[in-house]
């Protein structure tokens, strides 16, 4: 029996937890920072405040208690918001088996050392393997049993088709990869490109702009991952193209919620404040923004999207520069 440790009880992790479960060969244990938290979900086996509807399988154990989390775990799955990664692996590293492959479903870049959540969780738990989930896979229709393909990247591939294999059932398609930085990288940069599709919104500047604003967001993607040694293809494919036309476009995009927040003149911290879950692209805009800045890399959207996010600059303005800039070849 595998046992499937997921780390981090928000919409995500939860989701997760619940796609383990539907593997008969797999043991789930489903840790929660909040004692109280963890204990509504363990006795009413839903995830009100994040998954509401959604009813976990009797064999997912919900806890509080790290060391009941992680005891014998095979496979650590990690939901925690990039924000709160490096606290939480700090943590709990001492308790996860050696042998323990991780798995990373998350999808940001550090601001103060700018680095992906793999490499963060390798450098406070040693040196391993870490396969990193990607593609467009919102929690609500994973968990509604909709069609949904995903990608597991990482060096080893033999790692990642064990996660494929894991993870992958009826509904859930899941293919492998070796372009771990590539995937890791897309998943970040969408969420930046998805502020900025819902300032496009919010705005109400129709389809024409939205379609050149993707378009033009996925070149940044491109621009930027290959300057830091990705696969331009991974860019082309479910962790690239396709979660960056569902980011920019769902209504479960918290990201995309953001911006066109932000396009309708609200500001970010009212509107952080009405979130009961995590914009990653917010934080990450922060880190793409010095990166492209230390490596010389042209990424104008991202760099709108910062400074309407942290300097205050007026959504319309940031569009005006955007369009107003000189003509090139595309």
């Amino acid at each position: 029996m595998t046992v499937v440790s997921v780390l981090g009880a928000g919409a995500m992790g939860t989701a997760c937890a619940w796609v383990a479960a539907q593997n008969p060969d797999v043991s789930v244990r489903l840790w929660a920072r909040n004692e109280t938290f963890a204990r509504h979900i363990q006795e009413t086996r839903e995830n009100s405040r994040l998954l509401p509807h959604v009813k976990l399988p009797a064999s997912i154990e919900v806890t509080a208690d790290p060391e009941m989390a992680l005891r014998e775990a095979s496979v650590v799955l990690v939901c925690v918001p990039t924000r709160g990664l490096r606290e939480a692996i700090q943590q709990l590293a001492s308790l996860i088996p050696d042998q323990a492959l991780f798995v990373s479903a998350v999808k940001g870049i550090e601001n103060d050392t700018l680095l992906r959540p793999s490499q963060m969780i390798r450098q406070i738990a040693g040196e391993r393997p870490v396969v990193v989930l990607g593609g467009p896979c919102h929690a609500e229709e994973i968990t509604a049993r909709k069609p949904a393909s995903i990608v597991a990247a990482c060096e080893s591939l033999d790692a990642a088709e064990h996660i494929q294999s894991l993870l992958s059932m009826e509904t859930l398609r899941v293919y492998s990869n070796t372009d771990q930085r590539g995937v890791e990288l897309a998943g970040a940069l969408k969420n930046v490109i998805a502020i900025a599709a819902g300032i496009c919104d919010g705005l109400k500047f129709g389809d024409n702009a939205k379609a050149a604003l993707l378009t033009r967001g996925l070149a940044e993607m491109v621009r930027f991952g290959t300057a830091l040694e990705a696969n331009s293809e991974t860019f082309f494919g479910l962790a690239g193209l396709g979660d960056l036309v569902t980011t920019c476009n769902s209504p479960h995009s918290r990201n995309r919620f953001v911006g066109e927040a932000l396009g309708r003149g609200q500001s970010l911290p009212e509107i952080l404040e009405s979130m009961t879950a995590v914009a990653e692209g917010v934080f990450t805009a922060r880190s793409v923004y010095h990166l492209s800045r230390q490596r010389g890399i042209n990424m104008p959207i991202a760099e709108q999207v910062y400074r309407v996010l942290f300097e205050n600059k007026n959504p319309r303005e940031a569009t005006v520069e955007l369009m107003q800039r000189p003509l090139k070849l595309e």
